[in-house]
């Protein structure tokens, strides 16, 4: 252990300097004080000073290694004592090093969450004194790296409702710039409980993309579905049939609405089909639900005629949920469910623009709710 009397020599040295210098001066009065610090630790640890002839030593001084620490103060220049014979390494630099990771990973979330990295270079200026570029804040993102990864494979279990969908994102891919499918998957398990199951960053939504995402939830132990609920894509459709072929499907409502008005003939008849269409899903079961479709028919047969034959031949797959508990059919009834993560993953993206690669494409936090 450093001694009482060393140690209160240095903080006074500090405090002289602080208040001949002000705050402008502290970095330097830091580093001077980190500097002297690991030196006394080295004594201690190698058992004399340096050119000390003593039976005491354990081993030898070797010189000093530079190290820039970044701190709420600013980056330290230090001068790491190095030893000969005997394990070392100063203490008071391994505190100083988790403030820096501490400021590293807060940085990292910083930028996840959105913050351009014109702004991360003001805020590391203003807190640390040290303007960090876009390349070294994609370099601390990098530091959560490990865990999104884990969260990525991590073992999954039982759940009985599933919601896919997917979002666009332009990324630098083979010499171009396109869009890439962003799939994602979300799972209520038996006690109602919300989990993000994962996320894969696809060509596009090609049945073998969906595929590949859905049996790589299989392999982590994904199972007891008995709904699964999305957009009519005919990708995804088909790597749902092959993948999970006795689960049922409920095609998403607040789609199927919005296609529904697109079979309006005129601006006017729209909002009206719009109602026609929102008092099908709102009826008390699926057998009156059946006769409201029925009728909705029976009243624009002659006034929009396509839209008759696209409500008969869609309609229908956006009621299975009927065939669940009724406290459950508000959600399980469209993928409104991943809106949040959508929205989580337009607060970086906005900022991003553009991705230089897959690897960089946004996976989303952990939620449950």
């Amino acid at each position: 252990m450093i001694s009482n009397k060393t140690n209160k020599h240095l903080i006074n040295e500090v405090l002289e300097d602080f208040a001949r210098n002000g705050i402008r001066e502290l970095r330097e009065s830091l580093e001077r004080m980190f500097n002297e610090l690991m030196i006394s630790e080295r004594e201690e640890a190698v058992g004399a000073a340096p050119y000390e002839r003593t039976l005491d030593r354990k081993g030898y001084c070797n010189g000093f290694k530079d190290k820039k620490q970044l701190t709420r103060t600013g980056e330290l220049k230090l001068k790491v004592p190095q030893v000969r014979g005997v394990d070392f390494y100063p203490s008071c630099l391994e505190k100083g090093e988790r403030v820096e990771q501490a400021i590293k990973l807060t940085l990292a979330e910083a930028y996840l969450q959105g913050v351009s990295t014109r702004k991360m270079k003001a805020l590391t200026e203003t807190l640390c004194g040290k303007e960090i570029s876009s390349t070294q804040v994609s370099r601390l993102a990098k530091i959560l790296d490990e865990e999104v990864q884990k969260f990525k494979t991590r073992k999954l279990g039982n759940y009985r409702y599933l919601f896919l969908d997917a979002q666009y994102e332009k990324v630098r891919y083979e010499g171009s710039v396109r869009s890439l499918a962003i799939l994602k998957a979300v799972g209520i398990n038996e006690e109602g409980i919300r989990e993000v199951l994962g996320v894969s960053c696809g060509l596009s939504e090609a049945e073998v993309h969906w595929r590949t995402f859905i049996e790589d939830l299989t392999s982590r132990g994904l199972r007891g579905i008995e709904l699964a609920t999305s957009d009519d894509h005919p990708g995804l459709r088909k790597a749902l049939q092959a993948v999970l072929p006795s689960v049922k499907w409920q095609r998403c409502l607040f789609h199927l609405s919005q296609n529904a008005t697109a079979y309006a003939p005129s601006q006017k008849l729209k909002k009206e089909i719009a109602g026609a269409v929102r008092d099908i899903y709102q009826a008390m079961g699926k057998e009156e639900a059946i006769e409201r479709l029925r009728r909705t028919v029976e009243h624009f047969k002659d006034k929009a005629a396509k839209f008759c034959n696209w409500l008969e031949e869609n309609f229908i797959e956006g009621l299975t949920f009927f065939d669940f508990p009724e406290s459950h059919w508000k959600r399980i009834r469209t993928v409104n469910i991943i809106e949040r993560i959508n929205q989580e993953q337009k607060r970086r993206t906005k900022a991003v623009r553009l991705f230089p690669n897959r690897v960089f494409c946004p996976t989303p936090n952990k939620v449950k709710s």
